[in-house]
Parts: structure tokens; sequence; C-alpha cells
């Protein structure tokens, strides 16, 4: 018993990446056919970004391409962008771009690519808002049961907030008391007709906690940080079926109360019928937390605790089975110091070791880890900090 509970470090294989000593905000997304894309974000100069992404070919990552670039983009440690193989040719890539109004003023950009990501579109404001106010935190995915190349967007919207800088990605602020609350929105992008569709979800939610989309069986599921009037902050989902939104329901009721935005999202994956999420919650002890779904994210099991303690959330998971999936997080150390941690969790409950990648920093700067079935087993990405600094790759094997 003792054994199966204690920590252990795994011997990772890195990964060698084109990208330069700057490059952060990696972001892994893997396609229908298994295939593994990586996204990240360099700067060019002063005040100049670029979005590139390589593909993972057994253990060697392709020569990277630039999707994009720009000198008004709005490039933040928590609302990253992300290119997503999403099947056959087709692919699609959004990144943010400012407003003028104010500092948290931006919008979602998104491209597409019918190519499988040689060639990419200009870039399609997914949302018919244009107020000075965040659009962000998006998650893209397949228009389901659609031939012609549509792409799925979810984000958080604050066009029903005023003003544009009443918060901040820093978990100092929630627009409270502005006309409004942050929501979460749907569109359809199309790469013959551009907008097709901008609909709300949800009127209410935490303001700059990632979003997660996974299309199962049963259509697509999305996950987000939810919010009532009592500042309840818990994991919420819906799911989107023969063209229509389903209402939103709670996935697990943590109770968790915090009068401004943790900045700490869920992630979601799924294969089947099967669905997987994992979340951090501050509700009495901080801890990480999983549940599954058996019937394509209709109904969620009771959650099952995966760390506690120091757990900082920062969460990730991937299915590596039908019935398998390994859960990624970040976990405070002593001072200013963190560890990316990850656990193999089954669907039937069965938790295995907590394995140790490296050592990292607790700072923002250290980002989001990405995690992600490939490789030897699984593919890890992350941003270094310090003198070493950069995106760094690497596998390990699939742990016990």
């Amino acid at each position: 018993m003792l054994a199966g509970c204690g920590q252990t470090q795994d011997a990772a294989r890195p990964l060698a990446l084109d990208a330069v000593a700057n490059a952060s905000l990696p972001r892994l997304s893997a396609g229908p056919d298994g295939g593994l894309w990586l996204s990240w974000v360099e700067d060019i100069d002063a005040g100049a970004h670029r979005l590139r992404f390589a593909q993972l070919d057994g253990d060697v990552w392709s020569p990277p391409v630039t999707v994009a670039e720009g000198r008004d983009w709005f490039v933040n440690w928590a609302d990253f962008p992300s290119v997503v193989p999403l099947g056959a040719d087709l692919a699609a890539a959004h990144w943010l771009v400012k407003r003028p109004g104010g500092t948290y003023a931006y919008d979602v950009a998104i491209a597409l690519s019918t190519d499988g990501g040689a060639h990419w579109s200009m870039p399609i404001t997914p949302h018919n808002d244009a107020s000075a106010t965040e659009h962000g935190f998006a998650s893209l995915f397949p228009a389901v049961g659609d031939e012609r190349g549509e792409v799925g967007a979810v984000w958080l919207d604050g066009r029903n907030m005023a003003p544009a800088d009443a918060g901040s990605h820093d978990g100092g602020g929630d627009h409270a008391g502005h006309g409004g609350g942050m929501s979460l929105r749907f569109g359809i992008v199309s790469p013959i007709t551009g907008v097709v569709l901008d609909r709300e979800i949800d009127p209410l939610t935490c303001d700059c906690c990632q979003t997660g989309a996974a299309v199962s069986d049963n259509g697509v599921v999305v996950v987000y940080r939810d919010r009532d009037e009592d500042e309840i902050r818990d994991i919420s989902y819906s799911r989107f079926e023969t063209g229509v939104w389903s209402g939103p329901r709670t996935l697990a009721a943590d109770g968790w109360r915090i009068e401004g935005c943790p900045v700490n999202g869920p992630a979601i994956d799924a294969r089947g019928r099967r669905v997987v999420v994992a979340w951090f919650t501050g509700a009495g002890k901080p801890q990480v937390q999983a549940s599954w779904s058996e019937d394509g994210g209709r109904n969620f099991s009771a959650p099952v605790a995966i760390d506690s303690g120091r757990a900082m959330g920062r969460v990730d998971v991937a299915m590596v089975a039908d019935d398998d999936a390994v859960v990624s997080w970040m976990s405070g150390t002593d001072g200013n110091r963190a560890e990316i941690r990850y656990r193999r969790l089954r669907a039937d409950g069965t938790l295995g070791r907590i394995h140790m990648l490296e050592s990292t920093s607790a700072a923002r700067s250290a980002g989001f880890p990405q995690i992600a079935a490939g490789g030897d087993g699984l593919v890890f990405a992350w941003t270094r900090t310090g003198e070493a600094g950069g995106v760094a790759t690497a596998t390990v094997t699939l742990p016990r």
C-alpha cells in the first residue's frame, strides 16, 4: 500500500525542438488519427510575436511552421494560443489580438488550414461583438457531422461587462459590479463563409479560467469553471448534440467559494463514449480531482482525489486507452518552487503512483504544462524558467 502511494521520478527523454530561446506558452493537441501537434509563441522583437507549430514524427519534431505573426497580440501566461489538427487535412489555430479600449480588451482570431497546416487562412473573429472587453480562453473542435470543413469554438466573452480593465489574469478581480458577468459562448467558423453563428451557452462564468472541449461518440463536451451569484466557482459542463447545447450542469459540487478568479481551468479528453475531466479546487484543502463519464458526457462519476495538500492545479489530462488516462498537475514545494507531477487513473477509479517530471518555478512564467499520449508513452511540453528558458519537450514511458 505504501509503495502504491509513493512518489517516483522517471527518466524523461528530451525531444529536440527547433524553437528560439524565448519561446513559451506550449500547447499539445492530438488529432483524431493520434497525430501530435505542438504549438508555441515566440518573441520576434519588441512588441511582435509569432505562433508556430511542429508535428511529432516518431520521436522527432518536424521543422516548425509559422501560422501567423503580429505586433498587436495579447500575450498572456494563462490565455494562450493553440494549433489543433481536426481530421483529414483540416486544422485550426487561434491567438488573441488587442482591441483599443483597455489593457484587457482583446479578441479571438482563428485561422483555418485545409491542407494539413501547410497554408493558413486570414484570421476570422468568431464573435460578432465589438466591445472593448475580454474575448479569450478559446477551445477549438471540429463541427460534428459537418463535411464542409467548418470549425467549432467556445470562448469566454465579456460583452456583458464594462470596463475592460475591471479585472485581470492574476486572480485579482472579476469585474463584479460593472454591469454584467463573463459568459461562455459558442461559434462556428467556415473557410468559405467566415462566421456562421455566435450563441451563448452560459450567461455567467468565472472570468479567466481555461475552457476545454473534447469530441465523444455522443457529441462535443465542453468544460469550464462556472460562477454563481454566491461566488461558488465549481466546474460545469455542457454538451453539443444534434445541433443543440444542453443546459449547463455542475460536474462536481465542490462548493469552492472564492471572490476572484483562481486562473485554474479544467482539462478534458475523450475516446468513444468515455470522457475524463480533471480540475483543481480550493474548497477545503487544495486538491486535484478527476471524474469519468461512460455515456459521452451525459453523466459523470463521483470525483477521485488525484493529489492534495500543496496542489497548485494547472492540470492536463490525456487518455492512453479506452479506460485509462494520465493526469498532470503542478504541486508546490519549498519557497517559490513547484513540481510537475503526473499519475495514472483508470476508469474504475484505480490510481497509480505519483510521478515527478521536473522541478520548476511556481511563478506564472512556468505556465501550464501539457501532456498527451505519444512517443514512448507520454509526451510532455512545458516552459522552462530561469537561465534555461524556452519550451521543453520530453517523452516518458507510460507510468504504472
